[in-house]
C-alpha cells in the first residue's frame, strides 16, 4: 500500500467566509473543502489550480501553499492514508458551479468557526492549521 498526496483548497471571500461542499459518493455525507490527488510531475499549486476547475468550475490565482497534514485518523477508520498539502487561495468571483454532481451535492460559503458536521478529517485539519497560522501538527 502506498502513501496517497492531495491538495486542500481553502477558498476564502471577502466576509471571511469559505468554501464547502458536501459530498455524496466515497466520504458521504462528510463536509469539505475542495481538492484532489495530486497527478504525477504536477505541482501543488498546478493540482489546486485544476482540481477546483474540476470540481466547482471556478478559476483560482496564485495558490499559495501554508500547511500540511497527516490524516491519521482516516487512514485509522479506511485504510488508505493521505497527506493533504494545503492552499489558500482568495475568492475572485465566479458562480461556483457543481460540476461533479457524483462526488458533490451541494455548495455553502461557511464561517470558518461553525463548521458543518459531519466534516471530512483532512479539511478540518487544514482549516485548523490556518486558523492557528500553524504549517504543520502532530496527530
Amino acid at each position: 500500500m502506498s502513501v496517497v498526496v492531495g491538495v486542500g483548497v481553502i477558498i476564502i471571500n471577502d466576509k471571511g467566509e469559505i468554501l464547502l461542499g458536501k459530498r455524496t459518493s466515497q466520504h458521504a455525507p462528510y463536509w469539505s473543502i475542495f481538492g484532489g490527488h495530486v497527478d504525477p510531475g504536477e505541482s501543488f499549486e498546478e493540482c489546486a489550480i485544476r482540481e477546483i476547475k474540476e470540481e466547482i468550475g471556478l478559476t483560482i490565482q496564485d495558490p499559495k501553499v501554508y500547511g500540511i497534514c497527516n490524516n491519521l485518523e482516516t487512514y485509522r477508520e479506511e485504510g488508505k492514508h493521505t497527506v493533504s498539502v494545503c492552499l489558500l487561495a482568495q475568492y475572485t468571483g465566479g458562480e461556483p458551479q457543481l460540476m461533479e454532481p457524483e462526488k458533490c451535492e451541494q455548495l455553502m460559503w461557511c464561517d470558518p468557526n461553525y463548521l458543518p458536521e459531519p466534516h471530512f478529517e483532512a479539511s478540518r485539519n487544514a482549516i485548523k492549521l490556518w486558523q492557528k497560522a500553524q504549517f504543520y501538527f502532530a496527530n
